[in-house]
């Protein structure tokens, strides 16, 4: 069984893998939806049947002090749904603040360009939350 990771945004969300062990993670994909989170949904579900998913680990962008934003609310929103689509997997959240911070460093620092850095952004994020759920176990 493995944890997947979710950076969940208006238009893109990142997406990242364990290891089949629990130990690392990888950065998986980019999903393009736009806004419409069937889109993620359905990715998602193919993602769950093709690496046998029992965790998903969401990002929780909360302010730097630490107060709630609308897109935390945003988030939960989609919490919500996976929880209905599904309701066997168990979902974990993390406190995601700094990740696209980090993500933009990352990428500065391995010198890539800027056009694959909106690629790419995401799925790092996603791989940092994952990271965090991983050394918090």
């Amino acid at each position: 069984m493995r944890t997947l990771g979710i950076d969940y945004g208006d238009s893109r969300v990142g997406v990242a893998i364990t290891d089949a062990l629990g130990i690392t993670a990888q950065g998986l994909e980019t999903i393009h939806h736009k806004g419409n989170d069937k889109i993620v949904l359905k990715r998602l579900e193919e993602l769950v049947k093709t690496y046998d998913i029992d965790t998903f680990v969401i990002g929780i962008p909360y302010k730097l002090n630490g107060d709630s934003s609308d897109r935390v609310e945003i988030t939960k929103k989609f919490i919500q749904k996976l929880k209905c689509k599904f309701n066997k997997i168990k979902i974990e959240c993390v406190d995601e603040r700094l990740t696209t911070v980090a993500a933009h460093k990352t990428m500065n620092e391995l010198d890539i360009n800027k056009k694959q850095k909106k690629n790419i952004v995401d799925t790092i994020s996603a791989v940092y939350i994952l990271e965090m759920y991983i050394n918090k176990k």
